[in-house]
């Protein structure tokens, strides 16, 4: 074959395409582009460290670590919204330079980090999105088992979703019947003394006792409140004095937090 000789008199003009196919786009589109495509790396990035985390059988903060679970889901999301912040993968300038023919500037994207928070009040209503993707740890889950049969009459003795009761006692305990918090909660569903007198409980100890106990004081914040889930658990969490004073959900980092990881597991646990 004769060697083929191509007279070129202008060196871009295989290249006349790409101006017309950057023009295609707007500024404010093209910003639009760059954030969806730096969303998606960061999508792919958080899915990555979750395999990762798997890895380790008791979880990224132990075995034991009550809510441990709720904190490796804002890690593995912060962490990836951090790498994919910068230069992160190279996912999301491949695509963005695909897209619009451009390289991506990620510079603009290093100062739009937000910081890690719950959400405040005003926000409330958007919690059960938040809740999204929190799931409990293998080991709660298992240890949970043994307690089937005192959630069943728990849950029908009192008129309480069985979920509900098995969210509570995971964000409590994590499912350990010898658990003692800081304010001496005790127990699967952390009655304090003066509730589980109350409540007609005679050895807190007991799984048995302690969960008809919780259960108990859980359906009287369910009637309380009109059957609104999130204002019972926050009287489950704060007490009710707090609910009536704030006159809705207490502005507490603690109880924000708790609402949210009880309505995560009890969305995780409406899917298995």
């Amino acid at each position: 074959m004769s060697e083929l000789n191509l007279k070129i008199s202008n060196d871009l003009k295989h290249f006349s395409r790409t101006p017309e196919i950057n023009q295609k786009y707007s500024d404010e589109q093209k910003a639009k582009i760059a954030r969806t495509s730096k969303d998606f790396e960061s999508l792919l990035t958080a899915m990555m460290l979750k395999s990762m985390n798997k890895t380790k059988e008791d979880g990224l903060f132990g075995e034991e670590s009550y809510g441990g679970d709720y904190f490796e889901t804002l890690f593995e999301n912060e962490m990836a919204k951090n790498i994919s912040s910068g230069s992160g993968l190279g996912l999301a300038s491949e695509l963005y330079k695909k897209i619009t023919g451009e390289d991506l500037d990620v510079s603009s994207f290093k100062n739009s980090m937000e910081p890690l928070r719950i959400k405040s009040k005003v926000e409330l209503k958007n919690m059960d999105k938040e809740s999204t993707g929190i799931v409990p740890s293998k080991q709660s889950m298992e240890r949970l088992e043994q307690f089937d049969e005192h959630i069943e009459e728990a849950a029908k003795r009192y008129g309480v979703d069985k979920g509900l009761i098995k969210s509570v006692i995971i964000a409590e305990s994590a499912g350990n019947a010898k658990a003692v918090s800081s304010a001496k909660a005790k127990g699967l569903m952390q009655l304090i003394d003066s509730t589980a007198t109350s409540m007609g409980v005679q050895n807190v100890w007991d799984p048995r006792q302690n969960i008809m106990g919780g259960t108990k004081y859980l359906s009287e914040m369910l009637r309380q409140y009109n059957g609104d889930v999130k204002l019972a658990l926050a009287g489950y969490n704060a007490g009710p004095a707090n609910v009536e004073k704030y006159n809705g959900v207490p502005p507490f980092e603690e109880t924000k937090t708790y609402i949210t990881r009880v309505l995560g597991y009890l969305n995780h646990l409406k899917e298995i």
